[in-house]
């Protein structure tokens, strides 16, 4: 009985990361689609599954290519500078845009995977990420922004750290931030040079 209970878990193991997996990306698409679709099908007449997530994934494929023209860079500044003199719609667009930007964007934040020693008696570290490696602004020309993100979670907290008490690591951003977000369970390697 102990060892059927035991492939029993190495079966959940194995199938429950990619089940949930699957299921959310079907859950997203297919919450997308029939948005889309309850506004093309009486236009069309009728219904193509998957067609609303095709559409979508044109449509921003071609906003992003008008984003890049030169025609439309003016009007984005205009857009923005608009956007930033309204108090509230200004913090809420510029901190949604400034963490796109940092995971999508042409400069990635999260570039710098680092470890900070935090209690040096004891040797405990923290692995997270630089994101403002000079702090001049608020004279702690010393010190760096570091986020750390949390476990099994989409979430963080930015510190300021002593430089000193840095050391970057020899690894890939996205391999440190999945060892990060599964609670330091999954495997990573050292970037071959």
């Amino acid at each position: 009985m102990k060892r059927i209970s035991s492939y029993f878990l190495q079966g959940i193991l194995l199938v429950a990361p990619v089940a949930i997996t699957i299921y959310i990306l079907y859950a997203i698409l297919k919450t997308v689609d029939s948005w889309l679709v309850e506004n093309i099908k009486p236009i069309l007449g009728f219904y193509v599954p998957g067609l609303g997530v095709l559409i979508l994934f044109v449509a921003l494929t071609i906003l992003g290519f008008i984003g890049q023209t030169t025609v439309f860079k003016p009007l984005k500044k205009i857009a923005g500078k608009i956007i930033l003199k309204i108090p509230i719609l200004n913090l809420l667009y510029s901190s949604l845009n400034d963490l796109f930007s940092a995971f999508m964007g042409k400069e990635k934040k999260f570039n710098v995977p680092v470890k900070v020693r935090f209690n040096k008696e004891n040797n405990l570290w923290k692995l997270g990420f630089i994101t403002k490696e000079s702090l001049d602004e608020f004279e702690l020309s010393e010190m760096a922004a570091v986020y750390f993100p949390h476990s099994y979670n989409f979430s963080g907290e930015l510190y300021l750290v002593p430089s000193e008490q840095i050391e970057t690591l020899n690894l890939s951003p996205a391999e440190v931030m999945k060892f990060i977000v599964s609670g330091g369970v999954t495997r990573i390697e050292a970037i071959e040079k």
